[in-house]
């Protein structure tokens, strides 16, 4: 079995989980995290943070700056990022915190250092119970990008390349993947989600990334380590 695995690493409570699950595995890690000008520094803090503590073979972090493209709260600081809304609020429509294409920009950056590694196996943390409704973290994506993975790739056209997309959080409530992180021992306090920080990285707690981590700690009967 080729041992070697990519993970998309964010420095966030899912790609982390996504990390362990790979490490207990038995996978040697290799983490790459993109800074696509996210409207904080924070989550690249977290992503360093977790890529040692995980003692990855190789951590890659490179810049993709997509604030040339905007069209999100997380690309534009025109836009807002939404605040203090309910699950029935978040569970319509896409929200203005979707940036264009950008699972598709990661993962094709992934494949190509997997395909130089010789690494048959990419990780991300993408989940489509989020609420979130982001049409890149559904498994339709997943499938059909890793269909393209072998059309686009030379190690795929020769038939040398037996390439695996691996998406464990994807049909997981928040709260069962904390569970399940939390049984392969993840440091949650090292990790960052919320999508508008303050000046010095504190979570704002009302970004429906900040609500949707609190309701799945408090499902899962668990304390958030970076709020205690």
């Amino acid at each position: 079995m080729n041992k070697k695995a990519v993970v998309l690493v964010s420095g966030g409570l899912d790609s982390t989980t996504c990390l362990a699950m790979a490490k207990a595995q038995g996978f040697e890690l290799y983490a790459l995290t993109l800074s696509y000008g996210q409207r904080h520094q924070a989550e690249l803090a977290a992503a360093r943070k977790v890529a040692k503590a995980y003692r990855v073979k190789k951590h890659l972090e490179l810049d993709v700056p997509l604030t040339a493209f905007g069209g999100s709260a997380l690309t534009d600081s025109k836009i807002k990022v939404p605040k203090q809304r309910s699950l029935k609020q978040m569970g319509q429509g896409i929200p203005s915190t979707y940036v264009p294409a950008r699972n598709t920009v990661f993962l094709s950056l992934a494949l190509a250092w997997a395909e130089v590694l010789g690494a048959e196996h990419l990780y991300i943390g993408v989940n489509a119970l989020d609420y979130s409704g982001y049409p890149d973290c559904r498994p339709e994506f997943i499938h059909a990008f890793e269909k393209l993975a072998k059309l686009a790739t030379k190690k795929g056209v020769e038939g040398k390349w037996k390439l695996k997309i691996h998406t464990p959080l994807i049909r997981m409530s928040k709260a069962q993947i904390i569970q399940a992180g939390l049984k392969l021992k993840v440091n949650y306090g090292l990790t960052h989600s919320c999508y508008d920080p303050g000046p010095k990285g504190k979570a704002c707690g009302r970004c429906d990334s900040c609500l949707l981590r609190a309701k799945g700690f408090n499902e899962a009967g668990s304390k958030d380590p970076i709020f205690f």
